[in-house]
């Protein structure tokens, strides 16, 4: 199946060369600031949830990404309603990790001059759902997604088993427990930092979806709430209008998300009138599994015709380029005797 992702070059720059050596937190954390300082368009966050979609989008050349639980979930076969566990999601990580690693390097051995330079992975923000317990668990959801290489975690207020923020039967915890929550992955931020040196914490992108559940203005009042508690980006889950979404962005402080999700909840917007809004990132999070499920049910569909499937696939010596027996070939033959 071939997943063709192209990069908005007229809106992405490349990953500065000032990032080399940085810990994944502290190059986000500078592409946010670019961003919100006007110096950066938006931080675009096409989603990926195994190694090949994050070397996809790696070698495609944007900024960051994003590893989506409902990805996860559906590439394990199951919706997104938090059937799939901690260390599950613990070991998609660790994927996306090493896919990202291997498109850096990639890129800056073999790829175009252009490309070349120091190598450098861009950082990826992890779904961290509920927290997979307590305010304890999600300290150690925290720093689990630290030791895989995550530059930031997402933690959000839904009543677990949480689901995806665009379908029915949505519910929230209390104000006050939601508070909380964030604030335990906030602690854990810094106390990993504590340990491990300054900027290498996961930034915390705190998430509401008590819009639908309690109102736009509970939402708000929570999406401030966790600024208080020290979350570094706040995403208010499935706004219904683009007033909303003003609104949002006059009423709270520093970095926020966009879910740009086709045929959701939310007004789909080109990034550069998002960004003029006041959004720092904009997150496709089903782009790539959509278009991959859609490519499958069409091959799948030919073949059950006996009809060829050459408009649907790459060629081979492509496929194989895109899953690495290039890069693998060439770091064979250097190590020949």
């Amino acid at each position: 199946v071939a997943l063709v992702v192209t990069a908005i070059t007229s809106l992405q720059i490349a990953t500065p060369a000032s990032s080399f050596g940085l810990p994944p937190p502290e190059r986000l954390r500078r592409l946010l600031e670019a961003t919100d300082e006007g110096e950066a368009p938006i931080l675009l966050l096409p989603c990926c949830y195994d190694g090949l979609t994050a070397r996809i989008v790696g070698m495609a050349g944007f900024n960051a990404t994003f590893m989506t639980g409902f990805g996860v979930s559906g590439a394990n076969g199951y919706p997104d309603t938090q059937l799939v566990s901690f260390n599950e999601m613990l070991s998609a990580a660790n994927s996306v990790a090493e896919g990202l690693s291997s498109a850096a390097l990639e890129r800056a051995r073999y790829g175009e001059p252009e490309q070349s330079g120091p190598p450098i992975a861009i950082p990826c923000i992890a779904d961290g759902d509920t927290g997979y317990g307590n305010a304890i668990n999600v300290k150690r959801t925290v720093f689990g997604y630290a030791r895989a290489g995550m530059a930031g975690m997402m933690i959000e207020d839904q009543v677990a088993p949480k689901r995806c923020g665009h379908v029915a039967g949505k519910s929230v915890v209390s104000f006050a427990e939601a508070v909380k929550r964030v604030q335990a992955a906030c602690d854990a931020r810094d106390e990993y930092e504590a340990l491990f040196g300054k900027g290498t914490g996961p930034l915390i992108l705190a998430r509401t979806d008590s819009l639908v559940t309690d109102g736009f203005e509970d939402a708000i009042q929570r999406c401030m709430a966790f600024r208080e508690a020290g979350c570094d980006m706040t995403f208010l889950e499935a706004p219904q209008s683009i007033e909303q979404m003003e609104e949002y962005c006059q009423r709270v402080s520093g970095p926020k998300l966009a879910n740009m999700l086709e045929y959701g909840s939310t007004p789909i917007l080109p990034p550069a009138d998002l960004q003029k809004m006041g959004y720092t990132m904009a997150a496709y999070p089903l782009t790539l599994l959509s278009a991959s499920i859609k490519a499958m049910q069409e091959s799948l569909q030919l073949i059950k015709e006996g009809k060829p499937t050459y408009d649907k696939v790459l060629s081979f010596s492509e496929a194989k380029d895109v899953v690495g027996f290039t890069k693998y070939a060439k770091e064979e033959e250097r190590y020949k005797c």
